[in-house]
């Protein structure tokens, strides 16, 4: 029998060669396609899709931090988050507190406010273990989402709106918010 080869901690060291290295260059697998897709989203939004691809990303974590709770999952649990709780910070980074408050300005302020509060609650769920807070962020998140999707997207031409006053004007419907 042929003197068997010492194999090192390497596995690309002694093999044999038709087994080469992993490549350093994107993967076409199927899980790097997503990762692919969100890249490709990012560079190519606006910043109003931005924002709402930051809300995503924060529900994203949030549902799957609740489901690691249950699972008592604590590493994954905390890890989603400590991502939920990061994007909440470049979410409050985003914010212009410069402005009027006639201007935007209070409104700002406001959602700095309830971003910060949704990280404290974050911290909450995360050192006592509980669901409660990562529902009531998970809702807050919700309905912020839902309320970013009517502002309109921005024309990176004209760095305006990319409907025209009189378009929103023929399109708006008041709401009605009695019961």
């Amino acid at each position: 029998m042929p003197d068997q080869e010492q194999f090192t901690a390497n596995p690309y060291q002694n093999s044999p060669p038709s087994i080469t290295q992993p490549s350093t260059q994107p993967s076409t697998q199927p899980g790097n396609a997503h990762s692919q897709y969100l890249e490709a989203e990012v560079l190519s939004a606006d910043p109003v899709q931005l924002i709402s691809l930051l809300y995503r990303g924060a529900l994203e974590a949030v549902t799957a931090a609740r489901a690691h709770l249950q699972e008592r999952d604590i590493r994954r649990r905390t890890r989603r988050i400590n991502q939920a709780y990061e994007i909440l910070f470049e979410l409050i980074q985003s914010l212009d507190h410069t402005l009027e408050k006639n201007a935007g300005g209070e409104i700002s302020q406001n959602l700095a406010r309830l971003y910060a509060y949704m990280q404290t609650r974050l911290l909450e769920a995360n050192s006592q273990q509980i669901e409660a807070p990562l529902t009531e962020v998970e809702n807050l998140l919700t309905t912020l989402a839902e309320a970013w999707k009517a502002v309109p997207a921005i024309s990176p031409v004209t760095d305006s709106p990319a409907i025209s006053a009189d378009a929103a004007a023929a399109e708006y419907v008041p709401m009605s918010c009695t019961y």
